[in-house]
């Protein structure tokens, strides 16, 4: 896509498909509330009032701020590991923004892509800022699913609630190794995707969509893309760095706030679970949440959690422990987000985003 940043960005969210896509979210949440209140919850959901204690509020607070600031804080110590130091209000912008793009998004494709362009207003290239953004998804995709197909297996809470089959874990054995195997290209093996891409630049020119001075171009800045993305990563992968150390465990603090929210809301409500149990059960939550087409994973998180926690949780709380959970994480995280997504776009970017040259 052609064009500074900014005028990607505006075309990318338009107002109209900006608000098609938060309706659409906003359909398959209640799509997923309404199937957990027929299948899991069929009973009126008992607005408890020690949900709304002072005790479970000042908690839930205090996890949120930390939870955004892990957030933020893998992305900032990935960044600078890469060599860069964005400015407190353009890491701000990101952390919001890309709650809410990811979330509005098929496959959370669009957070990572909106974070590469505000990269790119600071000061960075875009091959950089792709790394970036990259190993920041990929640090938590890691832990997931390293500890998500042992949970599966070894926790009862959990096993029980599979119905596992041979197909399911050939699937499961299959999707993993896929996307194993296309990192492991990505990191260490960029050249393999220059030949797919000159054949798609070939195709374009014999068709006539894109002119030869234009294919030249291109051709340029993709291999010189590639070439930054497989240095940023190799260079994040260096040793003696101590902001590859931070960003791992800013990574491993923000999953564990990510996991512990249910945990507060059920002690709250005054439930016994375990909280190692918890955090299995929302390790696999989420790992399943990575796997869904829909946008934000939204009705597939809601279902999996009604799933997985149904029989721990009585009917009556279960809609409201999701529906709190969901706002917590994600709704609150995202409004902030669109409130400034929308000012971007409508100003444009001129408020400067305080890049920094490179350290």
């Amino acid at each position: 896509m052609s064009g500074p940043p900014v005028v990607r960005l505006s075309r990318l969210f338009e107002h109209r498909r900006l608000w098609f896509f938060t309706a659409l979210f906003a359909l398959f949440t209640l799509a997923g509330i309404w199937l957990v209140y027929l299948h899991l919850n069929d009973t009126p959901v008992q607005l408890d009032p020690r949900l709304f204690s002072w005790q479970t509020w000042v908690l839930c607070t205090l996890l949120l701020f930390l939870y955004f600031l892990a957030d933020g804080l893998r992305l900032y110590y990935t960044v600078r590991a890469l060599g860069y130091r964005p400015g407190l209000d353009c890491m701000t912008r990101l952390v919001f923004v890309n709650l809410f793009v990811s979330n509005i998004t098929p496959l959370a494709t669009g957070g990572g892509f909106v974070q590469v362009l505000y990269l790119q207003r600071a000061g960075m290239p875009l091959g950089t800022a792709t790394a970036a953004t990259t190993i920041r998804t990929t640090l938590a995709m890691v832990v997931i699913f390293a500890a998500a197909p042992l949970i599966l297996v070894a926790v009862p809470v959990v096993a029980d609630k599979v119905a596992w089959s041979s197909a399911l874990s050939l699937g499961l054995a299959v999707f993993i190794t896929l996307y194993l195997g296309f990192m492991w290209i990505s990191i260490f093996q960029t050249g393999l995707l220059v030949r797919p891409l000159d054949t798609l630049l070939g195709l374009l020119a014999a068709v006539r969509l894109i002119n030869p001075a234009r294919r030249l171009r291109w051709r340029y800045r993709i291999r010189r893309e590639l070439i930054r993305l497989r240095h940023g990563f190799r260079r994040f992968l260096a040793r003696g760095d101590r902001f590859r150390l931070l960003a791992v465990l800013s990574t491993l603090v923000f999953l564990v706030a990510l996991f512990s929210f249910p945990a507060i809301l059920l002690h709250g409500l005054g439930y016994d679970l375990h909280y190692l149990q918890v955090l299995a059960i929302q390790t696999v939550n989420t790992f399943i949440m990575y796997l869904a087409p829909t946008p934000g994973a939204s009705g597939i998180a809601e279902g999996s959690f009604g799933h997985f926690f149904s029989g721990l949780v009585t009917d009556g709380h279960l809609l409201l422990v999701i529906f709190v959970w969901r706002f917590l994480t994600i709704y609150l995280g995202m409004i902030v987000g669109l409130i400034i997504l929308h000012r971007d776009l409508l100003s444009h970017f001129r408020k400067d985003l305080s890049p920094r040259a490179p350290t």
